[in-house]
């Protein structure tokens, strides 16, 4: 297939584009500025521009695209940059599809667990409501920007990622580091449920999706068994060979954190169960195996 992608230079747009290609897909990237190579795709999600010829011929887009929620504190201003860079995007994305005579037959599109809010100890799965919050907030209207290619007739598919097990990147790529210094431990109470999932995956599944014509709206893209905080830093301890004996406390982290503390502290157990449903199979359905798979 012609497989269009935006966010290509992150951590999942990589090891995504990498997996398309060795299986002779052909992959146009989307990127926000000149192109540099025949396959390279210019567009302007801020201006919500997109140069459609690049995506004439495409028979899918996976939508990637979006500032990094936990790289930088949630000030008021980065907080836009969060909210315009997903909403304005896929909106961008979205109404560039539906404006092509032979449109895409499926556009999958980012999103996350954080639709669901704080929901302590309750396993949620994709029929569950949204909660309330900057997060799920954000989740809703993200997802909400996609409805112009939803009204094109494109099957739109919703990833609900959780926290991505990776060494190279993203949230917990930031924790590795730590644990190897032995400076790694519980967050908090350590009892918040941290829904994961490998990178490979997380890869796997968005070809699942590609793949699955009965596939549509929200899917999560968590491993079948969300673990608590401390049960992952004892992984993490475990994998590495270093002892975990070091915490942060609530009131600690808020003052660190600001806002995003409730991220870090609350708690999201979502359940892949439209994966499941439609006969995906975990490589790494535990943490365990997800960390050894990050450690390479």
């Amino acid at each position: 297939m012609r497989i269009a992608v935006t966010g290509s230079s992150g951590l999942i747009g990589t090891a995504l584009v990498r997996s398309l290609r060795e299986d002779g897909h052909q992959v146009v990237r989307l990127v926000r500025r000149s192109p540099r190579a025949e396959d390279e795709v210019e567009w302007d999600p801020r201006r919500q521009w997109v140069d459609t010829s690049g995506l004439m011929g495409c028979e899918a887009v996976v939508h990637l695209a979006g500032a990094g929620v936990g790289d930088r504190r949630w000030t008021d201003a980065y907080k836009k940059e969060i909210r315009d860079s997903r909403v304005l995007g896929t909106a961008a994305i979205a109404e560039a599809i539906a404006s092509l005579d032979t449109p895409p037959r499926v556009l999958v599109s980012g999103s996350a667990v954080g639709f669901y809010g704080d929901t302590g100890e309750r396993a949620v799965d994709e029929s569950a409501p949204p909660g309330h919050g900057f997060l799920p907030d954000l989740c809703q209207d993200w997802e909400e920007a996609a409805t112009a290619a939803q009204e094109a007739g494109v099957r739109t598919v919703f990833a609900r990622t959780g926290l991505v097990v990776s060494a190279e990147g993203g949230a917990w790529g930031k924790l590795f580091p730590l644990f190897k210094l032995g400076l790694g431990g519980r967050m908090g109470s350590g009892r918040q449920y941290w829904s994961f999932i490998a990178l490979r995956d997380h890869v796997a599944a968005l070809r699942h999706i590609l793949d699955t014509p009965e596939l549509s709206g929200p899917v999560n893209l968590t491993a079948p068994t969300p673990v608590t905080n401390r049960e992952i830093t004892a992984a993490m301890g475990r994998a590495l060979g270093r002892p975990t004996l070091f915490s942060v406390p609530a009131p600690a982290l808020r003052i660190a954190l600001g806002e995003m503390s409730g991220d870090v502290l609350g708690s999201v157990r979502a359940i892949p169960r439209r994966l499941l449903d439609t006969g995906f199979t975990f490589a790494c359905p535990h943490v365990e195996g997800a960390i050894k798979a990050a450690l390479g």
